[in-house]
């Protein structure tokens, strides 16, 4: 897949199948759609392209608004829609300038001269353009002017999910994490570099890998004690940058990537008075140094909420309960 970082840095194809969006979450709706413009593209002899936006729309629109996290980075979705078969995915930035465009001028200055795009494949409720403005009913009112055709997935097609990115983030922020995964149709994920703590969980027995996450816009779940499983580079150069930043575990690294087991902990650490909210992670039979070193989490299951105990004597206790009902998680799943 060719990542492009502008739309001006995309050269106009002969023959586009497109799709735009956000797609935040590459959830199971969002493949019904993405599935559909892979399969258009090999019948045609055509390239599947993908249009999304950066940052997301209604940051820039509402830009009061700091409560929007993404379910995915940049990096991440980039990962899923590579996987999923996609040619080329143009990242660009979405701006004031570019939303007052008319349907038309979209249609014509971008979809047509920029990208070439001869077939589109859209949602049900597809809006574009100035005010949100253009829709299915402008696309079909254009195509025999400028030569293409379109296909819409029904809403039913895409309701038969009952999946929303916003259902998504709801789920992740009460951490139910089990939902969460089932309507992405994978495990939720946080990549990030790991960094040193105080070193708290190492003294009571259990040794956390401390996550930093560079992307403020990232969701975090709720706070709380979860089953995870922890994807690792186990290359010799495992230290280096990757080739592409926003391809974070690449399809041909997946040979040099580790899984482990363990248990993560998100939360402000009441027991001793913690400030900042942490996200620690308790790898099972692992005793590396993978200090800024970059690894992927991936959430399992929820096992308790975040609280406060009378001293680290009944933390301990506790964890070592929550290590217990851990392993018994994936037990069951084997």
């Amino acid at each position: 897949m060719k990542i492009y970082h502008h739309i001006k840095d995309f050269e106009r194809l002969n023959h586009a199948v497109v799709t735009i969006g956000t797609f935040d979450g590459v959830h199971l709706g969002h493949q019904k759609i993405i599935n559909k413009l892979v399969e258009k593209a090999k019948k045609s002899n055509g390239e599947s392209v993908i249009l999304t936006f950066f940052p997301h729309p209604r940051m820039i629109l509402n830009p009061g608004n700091q409560e929007l996290k993404m379910i995915n980075t940049m990096a991440e979705k980039a990962q899923f829609l590579e996987e999923l078969g996609i040619d080329h995915l143009i990242i660009t930035p979405f701006t004031r300038d570019f939303s007052n465009q008319s349907p038309e001028q979209y249609i014509k200055d971008v979809l047509i001269n920029q990208i070439g795009m001869k077939e589109i494949v859209i949602g049900y409720d597809h809006r574009f353009g100035k005010d949100r403005s253009g829709g299915l009913a402008e696309l079909q009112q254009y195509g025999s002017v400028y030569d293409y055709q379109i296909e819409e997935i029904p809403e039913q097609d895409v309701r038969d999910f009952a999946v929303s990115s916003t259902r998504i983030r709801k789920a992740l922020a009460q951490g139910d994490v089990s939902t969460a995964n089932e309507l992405l149709g994978n495990p939720f994920g946080l990549y990030g570099k790991v960094i040193k703590g105080d070193q708290i969980g190492r003294t009571l027995g259990y040794p956390t890998a401390n996550l930093f996450i560079e992307e403020s816009y990232k969701l975090i779940p709720s706070d709380g004690i979860y089953a995870v499983t922890v994807e690792i580079q186990e290359s010799k150069n495992k230290n280096q940058e990757l080739h592409n930043p926003f391809l974070p575990f690449r399809s041909n690294k997946k040979a040099d990537v580790k899984i482990y087991k363990g248990m993560a902990y998100i939360g402000h650490r009441p027991t001793i008075n913690g400030m900042s909210q942490n996200i620690e992670i308790n790898i099972f039979d692992f005793a590396e140094d993978i200090y800024h070193q970059n690894i992927k989490m991936n959430f399992l299951k929820f096992i308790r909420h975040d609280v406060k105990f009378e001293g680290l004597e009944k933390l301990t206790e506790q964890l070592g309960k929550d290590k217990e009902s851990t392993i018994a998680f994936f037990k069951d799943k084997n």
